[in-house]
């Protein structure tokens, strides 16, 4: 038997941190159409049940026509089962979206205690966690050893202060306690790790990534079962990729030196996918980035494109040690002062500039 597990779909979110606004609204429709895409994946590789482990969508107000489409996927595939627990951000009830009743192979989760469905020999148990319950959670939970185990929880691992909203789970209490798979979501990136002797904990990661702190592939996980036995592996899934690519420049290269040096490290990187540069090493105090330029001779060629300028500048200082200028005196004043040297020469290319007559944003 096979089950996918993802989580932390959060469809519907406006992507609008990075991208303009058509962009922002393809990025928005990619969500929907990316759990479309699984399902179909599903349909195609005979996977029994869908694990849905939080945030399904983004926020309080969802719009019609994204629920209207989960709900569809839901209904018109009855030979998938599938199981949702909400998370920190889902809000809605999306069933009611069109529907006369509760199709039957929807499944959901309470904060009420744990509820457990069995899935051919297979035993799924979840709970919706909160701060009420939270403490309680592992020492109410009682499995069967016989039975294949998978548990459902959304929520932190381990010690995180919860400050998003997200419980924590203390996965050292949910040891010994039968659990074949803990299927979590929360964490935006694949994680797998053992649980104990007999088990293991993992989160997917998100379908698709929304901004530059969800970079590399995103997907979900494809469960085997055989025997009792789960095997697992990451599938890749997502329509673009997220990419920060660091350039580190010397203060001999030119613009041209570093868009080759960019070039050469975007090999692997889709005309399709989003791209962050962090230009980082050094440079001369009067050689400023064109990162305007930069970002040009990139932009048509990708999806999204931006840049962020973390070079530090060089200050030959003994040049102004005679220097009668205004800026002499300037970087003779600033030199004096007790402070980092890095700090130094960011002022004192700021005041160069401002002598000079620039614009100081």
């Amino acid at each position: 038997m096979r089950i996918i597990h993802c989580a932390d779909l959060h469809l519907d979110s406006k992507m609008e941190s990075n991208l303009d606004k058509d962009q922002a609204l393809l990025r928005r429709s990619e969500l929907i159409e990316t759990f479309e895409r699984m399902v179909e994946y599903a349909l195609d590789n005979q996977v029994r049940a869908i694990l849905i482990a939080g945030d399904l969508f983004d926020k309080i107000h969802i719009r019609k026509e994204v629920k209207r489409r989960v709900v569809e996927q839901i209904v018109n595939n009855p030979q998938i089962e599938f199981y949702y627990l909400k998370g920190n951000h889902d809000r809605c009830d999306f069933m009611e979206e069109g529907i006369d009743e509760i199709p039957s192979n929807f499944h959901m989760f309470t904060d009420d205690g744990w509820t457990s469905y069995e899935l051919d020999d297979v035993v799924i148990t979840g709970m919706e966690i909160n701060s009420a319950n939270v403490a309680t959670m592992a020492q109410r939970l009682v499995l069967d050893s016989a039975n294949t185990n998978i548990v459902m929880l959304h929520g932190q691992q381990s010690d995180y202060d919860g400050r998003d909203g997200a419980e924590i789970i203390n996965t050292t209490a949910l040891k010994g306690k039968f659990i074949d798979y803990l299927a979590l979501g929360h964490v935006h990136k694949y994680i797998y790790e053992q649980l104990d002797d007999r088990g293991v904990y993992c989160y997917p990661g998100c379908l698709e990534g929304r901004g530059f702190d969800e970079t590399g592939d995103k997907g979900f996980v494809l469960m085997e079962i055989n025997d009792g036995q789960i095997t697992s592996e990451f599938i890749p899934f997502a329509l673009r990729r997220l990419h920060e690519i660091q350039v580190e420049v010397t203060a001999d290269m030119s613009l041209q030196d570093t868009v080759a040096k960019a070039k050469e490290l975007l090999v692997d990187v889709d005309d399709q996918d989003l791209i962050k540069f962090v230009i980082t090493g050094e440079r001369e105090l009067d050689d400023e980035l064109d990162i305007v330029r930069f970002v040009r001779l990139f932009e048509n060629k990708y999806f999204f494109v931006k840049c962020y300028d973390r070079t530090k500048t060089l200050v030959d200082y003994d040049s102004f040690k005679y220097d009668k200028s205004l800026k002499g005196e300037f970087v003779r004043l600033v030199q004096a002062q007790d402070m980092d040297e890095e700090e130094k020469a960011k002022i004192i290319e700021l005041g160069i500039r401002a002598i000079m007559g620039e614009d100081i944003e």
